[in-house]
């Protein structure tokens, strides 16, 4: 029995003791006086027990049909597994005609363990991982889209280099957004100032790994990983962003510090803001760099054969036509040859693309004489998510114009201005 069902024992008792009246008891019960007669009438007959609810260890009245909550999971471990609690009621409720509620569905999904509300998930555990014994070992690289400028200029990207043994910042690089071109360019600056590092850590973005599934063209590398082999540097991609906490802790550090210090210089260009960046650096690692473990440089210099200007720029592989004709970016382009040489018909080209556009053609490391000879209409051109921001910001804006013939360009009855003024002259 429930304190509310002791409570009225307590009081109909008195009742039957003749100590008090049914109304007197209605009044204290808060019941009308003939469900108070009712109860006494059953506490005669049934004894305490027939004073609790009669509802106990019955159906409820709006019980869903036998079958259908197991129907509706057999319909979601069977088409819905991975759906959350609301797309899953929306298709059982428009798709297989089920009359249940989002909070039904949800319900059967945490009882079956098919879906866990946030606070029941298990939160995922990062083990720490020690640092790199020496200094360039490890280099974690990243870009930072953000607005560096304050409006005082563009919105653009920083590209950092940070080494993981010290935390030490080692590059920094304002760039218009993340795009191999640009990364090329700070991978160029920063070998050529620090060497070769062991190995570098960035995410998974589109300019360090293929992340089409199944891609049936190319050799599964992209131009930066093609260049870091060349260079014989080890490219790991980080799978989350934890793994590589240090670049992104001092990305907060400098959307913090380096917005303050560039507003002080008022700085408005990505020129000016490149040229204070190695003072800045000094600055700041002379208050945030720790020593590493090993005072040893892992960096290594650049190898004679090693040549940044044919590592840093696209290059693609082309086959040459009977007659020495290959096409790149929807121009064909015709070989020049002095005498006929039927060694290179057929044969395999790299073609490399440099930043300002120009184009060379090798064969086997020997340059080929080529010029363009037609140009094609270009097809659409896909842009990353990344880069969609910055080409959407250099788009000339279109401004419809009406026609000559056009209704705003006519006069009165529709004649055309330039006729009424011939006929009045």
């Amino acid at each position: 029995m429930s304190d509310k069902d002791l409570f009225r024992f307590h009081e109909l008792k008195k009742v039957h003791e003749k100590r008090q009246t049914l109304a007197q008891t209605a009044i204290i019960l808060g019941l009308s006086l003939r469900h108070v007669k009712r109860l006494s009438k059953r506490l005669k007959t049934e004894g305490p027990t027939g004073l609790t609810s009669q509802k106990v260890g019955k159906p409820g009245n709006h019980q869903l049909p036998i079958g259908l909550k197991k129907l509706a999971l057999n319909l979601i471990q069977d088409h819905y597994p991975d759906f959350g609690p609301t797309l899953a009621h929306e298709y059982l409720f428009e798709k297989d005609k089920l009359p249940l509620s989002i909070s039904t569905v949800r319900n059967v999904m945490i009882e079956h363990q098919i879906w866990l509300p946030k606070m029941q998930r298990k939160k995922r555990m990062f083990q720490l991982r020690p640092r790199r014994p020496r200094e360039g070992e490890l280099i974690q690289l990243d870009g930072s889209e953000h607005e560096w400028f304050e409006g005082r200029g563009p919105y653009c990207t920083l590209l950092s280099f940070i080494d993981d043994a010290t935390s030490k910042i080692m590059f920094l690089k304002f760039v218009k957004s993340e795009n191999t071109l640009d990364y090329f360019d700070a991978m160029r600056g920063y070998i050529e100032r620090y060497g070769r590092p062991l190995a570098l850590y960035p995410d998974k973005h589109g300019v360090f790994r293929v992340n089409q599934e199944g891609a049936l063209s190319g050799n599964g590398m992209t131009q930066f990983g093609r260049a870091m082999q060349e260079l014989e540097i080890q490219l790991i991609c980080a799978n989350t962003p934890q793994a590589k906490g240090r670049v992104e802790r001092r990305h907060r550090d400098l959307q913090d510090r380096l917005i303050k210090a560039m507003r002080l210089q008022n700085l408005t260009t990505l020129e000016e803001a490149n040229a204070f960046l190695p003072s800045f650096i000094d600055d700041f690692n002379k208050r945030f760099a720790q020593p590493p473990q090993n005072t040893a440089n892992a960096h290594q210099p650049l190898m004679p054969m090693q040549n940044l200007d044919r590592i840093f720029c696209l290059k693609t592989m082309r086959r040459l036509s009977k007659n020495l004709t290959l096409q790149y970016n929807n121009v064909i382009y015709q070989i020049i040859s002095e005498r006929p040489s039927y060694a290179t018909i057929k044969a395999t080209v790299d073609v490399l693309e440099t930043k300002d556009g120009s184009i060379r053609i090798e064969y086997k490391g020997t340059p080929l004489n080529a010029v363009p000879y037609h140009q094609m209409q270009a097809r659409t051109e896909e842009v990353s998510s990344k880069e969609l921001s910055e080409r959407l910001s250099n788009k000339p804006r279109y401004i419809p114009r009406p026609g000559r013939h056009h209704p705003w360009k006519r006069g009165r009855r529709g004649f055309s201005k330039r006729a009424l003024e011939q006929t009045c002259c």
